[in-house]
């Protein structure tokens, strides 16, 4: 659990008011389902409820929220593109330069993501 954010036992509340819109946007982190209304991101789960407050909506402002609400998210894009753009001009072959660049662009964006997500938690 963040330690920004609020935990509500699902015996409190139950259900979600019909203006909160559930959403694919936001890390999921184990949750049945997620909610979004406005900066107000909620996550379900079998016992409870996790909710906490991003600076921007992801809908309306969305290089804003990875600027400062998803940063491990833009650093896992940053170190994928990088790893991407430079294993694949090694090669010659067309084919073996898009192959190579795709595999090391998802394998080096997943590892830069996960880290830049442990370190987000220290912080």
């Amino acid at each position: 659990m963040k330690s920004d954010e609020i935990e509500v036992p699902k015996e409190i509340r139950e259900f979600m008011p019909d203006w909160i819109r559930e959403s694919r946007l936001g890390h999921k982190n184990g949750a049945r389902r997620q909610y979004r209304y406005g900066n107000l991101h909620i996550r379900e789960y079998d016992d409870k409820f996790l909710i906490h407050t991003d600076m921007f909506d992801p809908r309306e402002k969305p290089i804003e929220h990875l600027l400062f609400d998803a940063q491990e998210v833009l650093a896992g894009m940053a170190c994928g593109a990088l790893a991407g753009y430079t294993t694949a001009k090694k090669f010659k072959d067309p084919k073996v330069m898009a192959a190579s660049g795709i595999v090391s662009s998802i394998v080096a964006g997943y590892l830069g993501y996960l880290a830049s997500k442990k370190l987000k938690e220290r912080l």
